[in-house]
């Protein structure tokens, strides 16, 4: 049996399908293709794949819906791929469940490196569950700044992959995950929106990769989403607050 992750392609043109084939194959994936957005859920249904890119102008289902419809049963990490420019459409397709997006045309070497930043982030927990509490140490030991969170009553285990509100486990995306996480590790010190774009990134500092404005406001709404899932309030924030014009850190703790 194969150890190679799994790729999906959910794309109707012929040409970028086999293109993304072939930039995924490269970069070690088994690699499954749908031309339409139906078969496309089916596919994830079966296949449970790492990452899937996903087009937007699909002709039976659009590619917001498909993603919000393999939301519900997936982590895998979706890019979306639009020919649109317009910032709503980027928007919504983040809102309804992509992790990234990329606009047609885009270059091979940019897409194969995102999905590689992607994929060095942990996609769930390590088969450890006969003994949690030594998986959890051993993390904590060989990452300590990667360990467990609570704050306000929210709980965040990095080794199991798990947040909880007040006793209530919450389903966030990884991207969801590793922002709160981000914000977590950080305490009260601000992490301003290009230093999370480096983080999910994968780059533990500037290394001068290009931040687009549309990278930013992608974390935006990004943090929108995980303040909806949380059911924080930006007025008077439980624990993401916003720095108005620089980005966002840790609400004080409760007393």
């Amino acid at each position: 049996m194969s150890d190679a992750r799994v790729g999906l392609v959910i794309e109707d043109d012929h040409d970028i399908r086999e293109l993304v084939r072939t930039v995924l194959t490269q970069a070690g994936f088994d690699v499954t293709v749908a031309s339409s957005g139906a078969e496309g859920v089916l596919t994830a249904k079966t296949l449970n794949p790492d990452v899937i890119t996903l087009d937007l102008g699909l002709p039976d289902i659009d590619g917001f819906e498909v993603s919000r419809q393999i939301r519900e049963f997936s982590d895998a990490y979706i890019v979306m791929l639009t020919a649109r420019t317009e910032e709503l459409d980027t928007l919504i397709g983040l809102e309804s469940g992509a992790d990234d997006y990329l606009t047609k045309p885009f270059r091979p070497r940019e897409l194969r490196a995102r999905i590689a930043a992607m994929m060095r982030r942990p996609r769930s927990v390590p088969d450890q569950a006969e003994a949690p509490g030594i998986e959890a140490s051993v993390d904590a030991a060989a990452h300590p700044e990667r360990g467990n969170y609570s704050h306000n009553g929210l709980e965040l285990s990095y080794a199991s992959r798990t947040v909880t509100v007040d006793g209530t486990e919450m389903n966030l995306t990884r991207t969801e995950f590793e922002l709160l996480h981000a914000l977590l590790e950080a305490g009260r010190t601000v992490r301003t929106k290009a230093d999370l774009v480096r983080r999910l990134r994968d780059e533990d500092y500037d290394v001068g990769g290009y931040i687009s404005e549309a990278d930013e406001r992608s974390v935006e709404v990004h943090m929108g989403n995980l303040r909806k899932k949380l059911g924080d309030s930006p007025q008077k924030p439980r624990w993401l607050q916003t720095v108005r014009g620089v980005g966002y850190r840790l609400a004080p703790g409760e007393h």
